[in-house]
């Protein structure tokens, strides 16, 4: 399955493992938690997606890469105690707490959450010496003689044996104790993840065109060479920052990322001309709605890759302006609900104390995103510099809710000038498309893209654009015409056989 869905199926177990009775006990007890075995080749999104499963279900997570491990630190260290048994005194090897075990308790303590997922990686690359403790994690729950804490699920993931030299198979004892999930890469899924990680627009652009570059591993005469989901990823975060720093990515920089010669030097290629493209065709201009007969003639006569890459630029400029809005939108609703608490008490003060707390609480929970953190600092500020002015101007309660209202309505019409420029430049794009391309498969693919991006999806849910709503309609009812036809054929096929 793709990693999308191993996502979900994670989710589920979760739930379920996590799920109580009238009398508070877990419905699946402990010993009945399978530990859930993530197999799928390296770097398609299974570390990446721990984090995310962790923060939509608001519990814990412990990650240990178990290959930096000894047998040692994950059962640990031996002392002597000394016990009595029958009455006479003896000496007993005891361990001290397990590493991995203590940094279960120490997760607990510092975020306060007693659930979470203890998630172990490269679980079938251990050392020889560790393998037997392994097995006996998997099937026991166990490092040692100390188990891991009730309402902390298991989750390991490992490569197959095609990728890795050191990889170890599991018994049938031990896989009868698991639940095993076998994943695989995906380009259409891993898009979806992609928009809103913010990959660079080139990148997105150029697996579009190649998409058979997007995920490979190959073993030449020189070695393994590669691309990975991971590659891509880092190398978008890369070329951000370089163009920020005025620099530019050759051949040789891209494949220290994507270690495939063939596929970095092809990338390194297109990303010259994607930085020609941008210039040629005026991404910026378009979207304000200017743009030439010039511009127009040069791509009718463009190669279908040129098209589709200038297709690709329009979605990757607007997406800014998409999480823009998604960003102000929910500022202005979160403040509005703080603001609505004030109303009800007219105590500006307790009430920013309330967002203070809540924020700090979520903040060592390690439940925010880069983005939510960055949405209930600006809020918590907001509420701040509110407090700081009623104080200022010595004001009494309705006076200063009044004032503190007249502020917040700046920052609805705030919201309202993204909205409109966000709409403006959607529809002036749209135009564009019109006039360059007419009702072909360039615009298919740009009504598919916002289809696709996570903040354009938010976008168009709440605000009305009529050129979409007719676009999309007409591709929604062609995919039900091409769905039809399939079936058709299948039928056709079937009543072909049994004549025969």
């Amino acid at each position: 399955m793709d990693i999308k869905r191993a996502k979900q199926e994670i989710k589920d177990s979760i739930e379920a493992y996590l799920k109580k009775d009238a009398d508070g006990e877990y419905m699946i007890p402990a010993i009945r938690q399978r530990p859930i075995l993530l197999m799928g080749p390296p770097g398609i999104g299974k570390t990446q997606i721990m984090e995310q499963i962790a923060k939509e279900c608001k519990i814990g997570l412990v990650s240990y890469t178990i290959t930096h491990h000894t047998r040692q630190s994950a059962i640990g260290l031996p002392f002597i105690q000394e016990k009595m048994y029958g009455g006479k005194k003896h000496s007993v090897t005891e361990y001290t707490m397990s590493e991995i075990i203590a940094s279960v308790y120490d997760k607990i303590e510092a975020t306060g959450i007693k659930e979470g997922i203890l998630f172990i990686d490269e679980i079938n690359c251990v050392s020889e010496t560790l393998a037997p403790t392994m097995l006996q994690f998997l099937q026991c729950k166990m490092f040692g003689n100390q188990k891991v804490p009730e309402g902390w699920i298991i989750v390991a993931a490992g490569n197959p044996p095609e990728y890795n030299k050191s990889v170890r198979d599991f018994d049938i004892v031990t896989l009868d104790r698991i639940k095993k999930i076998d994943v695989e890469e995906n380009y259409e899924v891993w898009k979806e993840y992609a928009y809103q990680a913010e990959i660079h627009p080139a990148i997105l652009a150029y697996l579009e065109i190649r998409k058979d570059h997007f995920y490979r591993i190959e073993t030449t005469v020189d070695g393994k060479v590669f691309a990975t989901a991971r590659g891509w990823e880092d190398l978008s975060q890369l070329l951000k920052v370089y163009e920020a720093l005025g620099k530019k990515a050759d051949r040789e920089v891209v494949h220290q990322y994507i270690q495939h010669w063939k596929i970095a030097k092809d990338f390194a290629n297109y990303l010259v001309l994607y930085e020609k493209y941008k210039k040629d065709y005026g991404l910026e201009k378009i979207i304000e709605g200017c743009y030439s007969k010039e511009t127009l003639e040069q791509l009718n006569y463009a190669p279908f890759d040129e098209r589709l890459s200038v297709v690709h630029m329009l979605i990757g400029r607007l997406g800014s302006l998409f999480k823009e809005y998604f960003v102000e939108d929910q500022y202005v609703t979160m403040l509005y609900e703080y603001l609505r608490l004030y109303k009800e008490n007219l105590d500006l003060e307790e009430v920013t104390a309330q967002a203070e707390g809540a924020y700090e609480t979520l903040r060592k929970a390690e439940q925010l995103t880069k983005l939510q953190d960055k949405i209930y600092r600006k809020v918590v500020e907001t509420l701040e510099r509110f407090g700081q002015m009623v104080q200022q101007d010595h004001l009494t309660s309705e006076a200063a809710f009044a004032r503190v209202k007249e502020e917040f309505q700046q920052s609805v019409e705030v919201r309202e000038q993204v909205v409109e420029h966000t709409l403006q430049s959607l529809n002036h794009a749209f135009d564009f498309m019109e006039d360059a391309f007419g009702d072909s498969q360039e615009m298919v693919a740009f009504v598919t893209e916002l289809n696709t991006n996570y903040y354009s999806i938010q976008f168009l849910k709440d605000n009305d654009c009529d050129k979409y709503y007719r676009y999309n309609k007409r591709l929604l009812f062609d995919e039900q015409q091409q769905e039809i036809l399939k079936e058709l054929d299948e039928v056709e096929q079937d009543l072909n056989t049994a004549l025969k």
